[in-house]
């Protein structure tokens, strides 16, 4: 049975599934299948409710403070979500799981070294780190996917130090060092395969914390630019209409709610399908 079929064997990672599909498959396709320009502007259909229609046809989703059309925008910040989510992780993974096996393999001063720095950014808040950066480079794309990387990698490092360090005195590892095999290819062709299932299961956790990061600081204005649909930004548009056109800001929110939860549903249906200690549940 592969995997794909054991994750669908649980109905609640089943539907987190499907969710993902919707969106993955909905972000891919937005700018072939929404129904208006994001960006069009029409003041004479401003804040219009869900299933209205204006001059230039119905309106789903309604429109928001500025007329334009709901469902489009959201439709293209779901490809900003998606990006800023894949992309940070990408990031963090690679620096985490570099440092993780370094520190791991070699722990000696310059392991010890790498750990303490993870202990240093450990010890400052996440938020004000973020804000600070973010405030200093200005906001944009790259920044947001750069400092979200960077300030998340000690989740890898952490966990793939600590297996390394249980790994590295296995049989397998010290043959390879007794034929003279290279460290680097120790790190990359026998350790960093035993430790795939862990970074697989700590990344698709992740996504969900970065995909909240983005639209958190999206509604800060601290996010990408404001000329970008971003879910964080249409709640920040829509929040002084709360009581008029509740819709312009509780949209987006339930896409963010509906997205995040998937996300955590198939996450830790991997977490317990993967991992060796709960391995034996599905037995």
């Amino acid at each position: 049975m592969n995997l794909l079929d054991r994750i669908l064997r649980s109905r609640l990672a089943a539907f987190g599934l499907v969710v993902l599909a919707v969106v993955v498959t909905t972000a891919l396709l937005a700018p072939f299948i929404a129904p208006h320009d994001p960006a069009a502007q029409d003041i004479l259909s401003r804040l219009l409710p869900p299933m209205a229609r204006s001059e230039i046809g119905l309106h789903v989703l309604g429109t928001d403070a500025l007329g334009r059309d709901l469902l489009s925008r959201l439709m293209v910040g779901a490809r900003v979500s998606l990006l800023v989510g894949i992309a940070a992780v990408s990031v963090a993974a690679l620096l985490g799981v570099s440092i993780g096996l370094i520190a791991g393999y070699e722990d000696r001063r310059f392991g010890r070294l790498l750990m303490g720095l993870a202990d240093v950014q450990l010890a400052v808040p996440f938020l004000v780190l973020i804000l600070a950066v973010i405030a200093v480079l200005g906001p944009s794309l790259l920044n947001l996917i750069v400092v979200l990387g960077a300030a998340h990698w000690v989740q890898y490092a952490r966990v793939v130090r600590a297996e390394t360090l249980a790994l590295r005195e296995r049989e397998f590892v010290q043959a390879a060092q007794a034929l003279g095999a290279h460290t680097l290819r120790i790190l990359l062709r026998h350790l960093l395969p035993n430790l795939t299932s862990s970074i697989i299961v700590i990344s698709s956790l992740l996504v969900a914390r970065m995909i909240l990061y983005e639209a958190s600081l999206s509604f800060l204005g601290l996010g990408v630019p404001a000329r970008i649909p971003t879910w964080g930004g249409m709640i920040a548009d829509g929040r002084s209409y709360m009581g008029n056109a509740w819709w312009v800001a509780a949209i987006p929110g339930l896409a963010i709610f509906m997205t995040v939860v998937a996300i955590n549903l198939v996450g830790d249906r991997l977490r317990d399908l993967l991992d060796p200690k709960l391995r034996h549940a599905e037995k």
